[in-house]
């Protein structure tokens, strides 16, 4: 059979469009005959014409449904369907002129049709399919503006995005959204229409979604400014619009997406930051056909640093990590992702200096990045021995056998919460930055790097606070007053790369965080973003300060300042010059491990570090006894 059997309108569209042509047809032949004809003349060329007609409606169907212009979505016809039939229509046209000459001259000395007819007919038959497609859009277009839907959407971005989020709502069966126009940050779009939808500036949105009840903001810019996506954002959340976004366009198919991987806007986009610009030669030209060894291989900065390396081929990769599920996984996603990598996974733990050693004279890397610690303030602050052996320890281990083994760059991933620690976790952070300076003679160039908090990192409060909204609430915050500065992990890690290019040793760089964000503010827009309403649907939980825990976090001791570097994210700390002198303390303190006498080894590290002032800690005792 010349078509499929098919239950669906097809049929009816494909009848529809012979109908059309048949009309398109007498139509011709009655501007032909500038619409008088006589009786007899009217015979003579039905005469002619009934034994074409068949001909015509078997062309016609043949090349219809080679082109497939039954196929398109009619309410949702395009310039691609427009050229699909404009292309069958010339196809048809020359089919009948050439048979037609073939006719008149080789069989019965018959024409089909008149060339006057044909070019008529050419033009009446595009003209009507065309137009009766972009007529039943145009009416199903109009119907959707006027039924009424619960949702009613903004879309922010009037660009080619915007544009294909408005036709895949709209295509879209299952969803019920009423699109009543567009935001954009370009002025000189504002008042005009896009497919009959008006766009309005950004700076008309509270007003747009007051007057036309939005419920829902769609943002549809592949790559907009942060800070002023935040202000759209926090401003739709103060008015409870919900917020979504369209994935990226590396995720389309075809040029398209569907409305399911429309999603929630996450926190993270509401940071507000500025693009990292990142000096990609310089990295490239150190990390290329290097061997490099990442510690901490499997947490999340650690695996993020994984990724970023990666991209800059290095000649070997060495992952290094004492957790094996999460390495494994690692080495799974990486042998997807990159191919090509040359890469060892290696289990062990960086307190057992044999192990390290067996690792640096046989891989003999020459770039170190040092993820690997243990971070949790509540934790440490009852486990101080496990915060000395993993953060002090382990970190000499690798240190002392980077300036043995010829390693080049040795990049210490530190945090703020070395800065005037409160906690025990922080002062074993700040003496092994201690330790890493000391070696000022060493060929190896040691660089610290200190940052905030990382959204989305492993035991960190946003992932905390999403399995409380999972489980109905509430989410916990230990004090209102509680401040933290935060960055994504992609963030860290481009600038821990670039902060390891440019150190020469010796150096503790510090990040721009941007400004601090206060816990309880991140808890409300959380909730708000999962399109629920704090205290009414989830409640917000305040349940005192932990051990150790800090009110708001420093990047800098007060006996501290910056210079200026060449990237304007990344800022040098001139430190004290205090190293040397207590290598010796570290390793008495190194040494009371041995004892688990808890108050001895915190004594031994308020030493070393004599801004470490504990904060609602058992250990406030000893500070009392200064």
């Amino acid at each position: 059979m010349l078509l499929p059997k098919s239950n669906t309108p097809r049929w009816i569209i494909i009848i529809a469009d012979i109908t059309l042509s048949i009309l398109a047809l007498f139509v011709s032949y009655l501007i032909r005959f500038d619409l008088e004809a006589n009786q007899d003349l009217i015979e003579e060329e039905w005469n002619i014409l009934s034994k074409s007609l068949a001909f015509y409606i078997g062309i016609k169907l043949i090349v219809f449904y080679i082109f497939r212009i039954h196929k398109g979505l009619i309410r949702h016809t395009s310039t691609e369907d427009f050229a699909r039939i404009l292309k069958a229509t010339v196809v048809c046209s020359f089919i009948f002129a050439v048979l037609g000459i073939f006719r008149l001259n080789y069989l019965d000395g018959f024409y089909f049709f008149p060339t006057s007819v044909l070019i008529v007919e050419f033009f009446f038959s595009t003209a009507f399919i065309v137009g009766s497609r972009f007529a039943i859009k145009l009416i199903y277009l109009e119907s959707i503006k006027s039924r009424t839907s619960d949702e009613v959407v903004l879309i922010y971005g009037a660009g080619i995005s915007g544009l294909i989020t408005k036709r895949t709502i709209e295509k879209a069966t299952d969803t019920a959204y009423r699109i009543i126009g567009f935001i954009d940050d370009n002025k000189r779009l504002s008042g005009n229409r896009l497919e009959g939808v008006t766009i309005y500036h950004t700076s008309d949105l509270e007003k747009v979604i007051q007057n036309n009840r939005v419920t829902q903001l769609i943002v549809a810019i592949q790559n907009p400014d942060k800070g002023q996506r935040k202000d759209v954002v926090e401003l739709c959340l103060a008015n409870n619009v919900t917020v979504q976004k369209v994935p990226s366009s590396k995720s389309w198919i075809n040029g398209e997406f569907s409305t399911k991987q429309i999603s929630k806007i996450n926190i993270n986009d509401l940071l507000g930051r500025k693009p990292i610009v990142l000096d990609e030669n310089k990295i490239s030209s150190e990390l290329n056909e290097q061997i490099i060894l990442v510690t901490g291989a499997a947490g999340s900065i650690g695996s993020g640093m994984v990724r970023q390396i990666a991209k800059y081929g290095p000649s070997q990769l060495i992952l290094l990590d004492q957790a094996e599920s999460p390495l494994y996984d690692l080495q799974n996603e990486l042998s997807i992702e990159f191919p090509g990598l040359n890469f060892e996974v290696v289990i062990g733990d960086i307190r057992s200096r044999e192990r390290m050693f067996n690792v640096f004279s046989h891989f003999k890397p020459k770039f170190v990045f040092h993820a690997a610690a243990y971070k949790h303030v509540p934790l440490m602050e009852v486990n101080p021995s496990e915060a000395v052996l993993t953060n002090v320890l382990g970190t000499k281990n690798l240190v002392d056998l980077a300036s043995e083994n010829g390693v080049l760059k040795f990049v210490m991933i530190s945090t703020d919460k070395a800065v005037n620690p409160t906690n025990v976790m922080g002062a074993s952070k700040r003496i092994a930055e201690i330790y890493a300076q000391s070696f000022t003679s060493s060929k190896t160039k040691f660089i610290t790097t200190r940052f905030g908090n990382v959204l989305g990192s492993n035991g960190s409060v946003i992932p905390l606070f999403q399995r409380q909204l999972d489980q109905g609430g509430p989410l916990t915050v230990t004090d209102e007053r509680i401040t933290r500065f935060f960055m994504t992990i992609p963030e860290a890690c481009q600038l821990v790369l670039e902060a390891g290019t440019m150190g020469d040793g010796g150096e503790i760089f510090v990040f721009d965080m941007g400004e601090s964000v206060r816990i309880i503010d991140l808890a409300e827009k959380m909730i708000q973003l999962s399109g629920m309403e704090v205290g009414k649907d989830i409640e917000i939980k305040i349940t005192g300060l932990r051990p150790g825990e800090k009110l708001y976090e420093e990047l800098l001791a007060k006996d501290e300042n910056t210079l200026v570097t060449h990237h304007p994210q990344i800022l040098r700390a001139k430190m004290r010059d205090e190293a040397n002198s207590q290598v010796a303390n570290i390793n008495e303190l190194i040494d009371l491990f041995e004892n688990q006498d808890n108050i001895e080894i915190v004594r031994k590290m308020k030493v070393i570090v004599p801004e470490f002032i504990s904060n609602n800690s058992a250990f406030e005792q000893l500070d009392d006894s200064k």
